[in-house]
């Protein structure tokens, strides 16, 4: 597996089917469930991440992803107090720039498949209105790689609005901070035009 240790260069955002997979665990708790079911496209995509190609793994990710993540609110905090003074036309094309950005790290990082499983711990970690989900990314080589998802309630269902790489590390605060100097600017065409172009950088091979 040629992951990129670093998601948010995702994350970021990195973020899975054959062999028993992820999870037989988790049908009891829904975000368990959610965490699962992306863990199974996820190593799915790594499987076939050659054939696939950079955008192939986009396109195959793109719906596991707008599914299993709320990207609203995830764009929200990435971009700050800045957020409340845009326009909805404004606010919807920074999400969707952000969400072009989550996707496309995910396919970036996940570029292979060296016999790896994902471990979902089935008891997830409540914390106030969030709950945390425990993956376990095993190599046959090396020591695991630990993806803690924070999931909260949006639309009736559990999304993920950040992924702590190795347990402490995360994604959205990365991206708030990557986004910093660009945010204050205070104009949304620039910062989804700087969102877009790290993108664009992502999808190259």
């Amino acid at each position: 597996m040629r992951f990129q240790h670093q998601l948010s260069a995702i994350a970021l955002l990195a973020m899975l089917v054959a062999a028993p997979v992820a999870v037989q665990a988790g049908e009891g708790d829904p975000g368990v469930a959610q965490i699962s079911a992306f863990d199974d496209v996820l190593l799915g995509t790594m499987k076939q991440a050659d054939a696939l190609g950079v955008k192939g793994r986009y396109s195959r990710l793109e719906p596991a992803v707008e599914r299993a993540f709320d990207l609203p609110t995830m764009t929200r905090y990435a971009i700050g107090p800045a957020w409340a003074k845009f326009s909805s036309s404004d606010q919807q094309m920074l999400i969707s720039a952000f969400t072009r950005l989550t996707i496309a790290s995910f396919a970036h990082n996940f570029s292979g498949y060296d016999g790896e499983r994902f471990v979902v711990d089935p008891t997830p970690i409540n914390r106030g209105p969030d709950k945390m989900v425990r993956t376990e990314i095993v190599a046959p080589h090396g020591p695991p790689v630990v993806l803690a998802y924070r999931l909260r309630q949006s639309g009736g269902a559990w999304k993920t609005i950040d992924v702590l790489f190795q347990g402490t590390i995360s994604q959205l605060t990365t991206r708030r901070s990557d986004l910093a100097a660009v945010v204050s600017s205070g104009d949304a065409k620039t910062i989804a035009a700087d969102i877009n172009g790290q993108a664009d950088k992502l999808l190259v091979k």
